[in-house]
This record gives C-alpha cells, structure tokens and sequence, in this order.
C-alpha cells in the first residue's frame, strides 16, 4: 500500500512546506516584549516578576489553588513524587506507554514502577487494569498498600494522559483512594485538557505539567506543578528554591532543597505563551477535526480522537495503523517524504533499566506501540 495520499494531505493542510516538522513552537505575541523586559531591567534568573506572574496566570488558569514553576516537567514530577512521600524501594504504578521522564523521576528516589495496562479508549492507565492488578496483587497493612510478591509498600499512582488525551481519572481516583495510594498526574502533555470540565492534573494529590519546545505551549523548557492544596503548594516552592529561609541577608536553609527555579526569563516567555493558549488549542483542534474528516476515506488507518467526557488539547496527533509492518512502512514513507512522523516511545519494561519491573499482561500497550504513529500536530499559521 502506498501512503501518498496521506503525505499531500498533510503536505497541503501545513502549506506544502519542503519539510513539515511533527511540533514546532509558534510565537505570535508578546515573547519579545517581555523578554527585553527581563534583560533591560536585569532580571534574568530565578527572581522576576513574571515568575510569579506565571505562577498566578497559570492557577487561574486551571483552576488550581496553587501553581510552582520547576525548570522541567521532570522536576514537577520528580518533586511531586517526594510531595506525597514515595521514598527509596517504594513501588510506584504507572504506565509502560509513557515518555520516560516519568519512570526517571521515580527512579531518582530509588524506588520501583510497576507497570499497568492502559485503555484502547484514552492510550492512558486503565483504571480496570489498575482494580484488577490491586486486587491480585495488593493487600492493607497499618492504613498503607502492600504488593504482596514483593513486600514493598505501593505508595503512588501516576498515569500520563497520553498525547493530552484524559484517562478515566475519576475512576483512577476512587481506586487510590480506596487502597491508601497518593495520586500524582503526568500532565505533562495535557495542558489545556479537561476531563468531566475539570483542568487535568487537579484530580490527584499534585499534577505536573510541561513546557518544552515541543509542548503546545513553550517556555523553552520547563515545567509546573499544580495543586489543589494551598499548604503543599507552598512547601513545593520552598523546596525547589533550595529551602531557603527568607531573610534579607542571612543565608538558612531548613530541609534538603532543590534548585529546580524557572528563570524569570523562560516565564516571560511563558506568560506570552498562555495569553495564546486557548488559540492554540482551538487551532490545534481544528486541524484534528480535518484529520480525522480526511482519515475516514482512508482504509486502514484510523485517527484517534478525544475520549468519552474529555476535551482534549489534541497535543500530538495520533493514527493508528493496521499491524506493525503497516505502521513501519508509514514511518518509512512518510519520513523519505518530507513529512515528519514518529513511533509511539520505546515502551518502559523494554527498556534496560525497567526490564525487571513487574507489570500485568499490557496487551493493549504492546497493541498501540505496533501501531500507533504520531502526525504532524504544530499550530498551522491560517491566513
């Protein structure tokens, strides 16, 4: 089978660029203006009003009560993992159909992923999958989850709404609760999305979100933790300011801290890259609206859309081929042809690092990666 037609079709919907590049930024605003900001008044690093005012937009924003900036959205997770108290040979579930930032920070305390299934609905943690793996696999000693193969205490869930597509995180919620399990949301992927008309990331304990170049707003790199408790949000932003006492002159520091600050000058950026979020969003969704228009006189390939009671941020667009050999012969062409497409990642538990993980069947995981193709998803320039 040839994909040609696929090829012009992107081809044409992004201009018929000699390249069409997977996700690239766009900066229509006020990234200039705010960046000489910084640089004519000095204010370059860690301390800067629009810090601060990032922090403040992007609570409005969402919802949440609080919001910290990190350098990285592997920073918000790794500090949200240790917000709710994962520590060293902890076991964390989550999902092998993941970037790997997210097995990264829970390897950086030295505990454990164990690896859930996701659903064909969401691409995300199967809140099915995760009742039943517990109720195999799971016991209750002294108000906190046991894995009872292991003996380590089960301490946080973290599913990824995958490509800004929201699980069934309700549910998710309700099993981790029911089990003594802290929720932290990779949301990395998912600004903008809501689930059931609430903002991802403010279903569980702590949510972390992303804003790298690729990401549907960018701060360069970054990353943000977001919280529906004003007291842990609090001590979130004292910890990655290196746990400093404020004092005008004397240098205290009162717990083990984190140089995980934005600069002043990647929030300027980003408080110019919010004021066009809901743009870029509805943008984004029209170009998933004529994909998946487009895909249905395709024959074997579908385009995934939003999941039941979601809106999604349509971050990255995926179609999903008939087999492996499909999927790779897409790559093949559509790479040769100037169109940039990519797998979906490497799974965790193939991975030398996580290889030994314990994980349930992951059919449908192991489903999607032999079929799953990303599509070129940037913010198309319309006249």
């Amino acid at each position: 089978m040839s994909y040609n037609k696929v090829i012009n079709f992107i081809k044409d919907l992004y201009g018929n660029q000699e390249f069409t590049p997977l996700a690239v930024p766009v900066f229509p605003g006020n990234e200039k203006k705010y960046l000489n900001e910084c640089i004519d008044t000095t204010f370059v690093s860690s301390v800067g009003k629009f810090v601060d005012r990032f922090e403040e937009d992007m609570a409005r924003y969402t919802g949440a009560k609080k919001a910290v900036v990190c350098v990285s959205g592997t920073n918000a997770l790794h500090m949200a993992m240790m917000l709710v108290g994962v520590e060293r040979d902890d076991e964390v579930l989550t999902q092998a159909l993941t970037f790997i930032a997210t097995c990264n920070a829970i390897s950086y305390i030295g505990a454990h992923p164990v690896f859930i299934d996701v659903d064909r609905s969401t691409m995300g943690l199967s809140p099915d999958a995760l009742k039943t793996w517990l109720a195999q696999n799971a016991e209750i000693r002294n108000g906190q989850c046991y894995n009872k193969n292991t003996g380590r205490r089960v301490k946080a869930c973290v599913p990824m709404h995958t490509f800004g597509h929201p699980v069934r995180i309700d549910e998710i919620a309700a099993i981790c609760n029911e089990y003594h399990i802290e929720l932290v949301e990779d949301a990395a992927e998912s600004i903008g999305s809501k689930y059931k008309n609430i903002h991802t990331g403010l279903f569980g304990k702590v949510g972390a979100l992303s804003f790298n170049g690729n990401k549907t707003i960018t701060t360069g790199g970054g990353g943000m933790l977001l919280f529906m408790d004003e007291e842990l949000g609090a001590m979130a932003k004292h910890l990655t300011t290196q746990a400093k006492v404020p004092h005008r002159w004397e240098f205290r520091h009162d717990h083990i801290g984190y140089n995980y600050r934005m600069p002043n000058i990647n929030a300027a950026l980003g408080c110019a890259q919010l004021e066009h979020l809901d743009e870029f969003i509805e943008n984004k969704r029209q170009t998933a609206s004529a994909y998946a228009e487009f895909f249905k006189s395709v024959d074997d390939i579908d385009f995934f859309t939003e999941p039941e009671n979601s809106f999604s941020n349509y971050w990255l667009n995926v179609v999903i081929l008939k087999d492996r050999n499909a999927q790779q012969q897409f790559l093949q062409e559509t790479n040769d042809n100037g169109v940039m497409t990519r797998p979906i990642w490497e799974l965790m538990n193939r991975l030398p690092m996580f290889e030994k993980c314990e994980h349930d069947s992951l059919a449908n995981t192991v489903w999607f990666a032999d079929r799953v193709v990303n599509i070129p998803s940037s913010v198309r320039l319309l006249q």
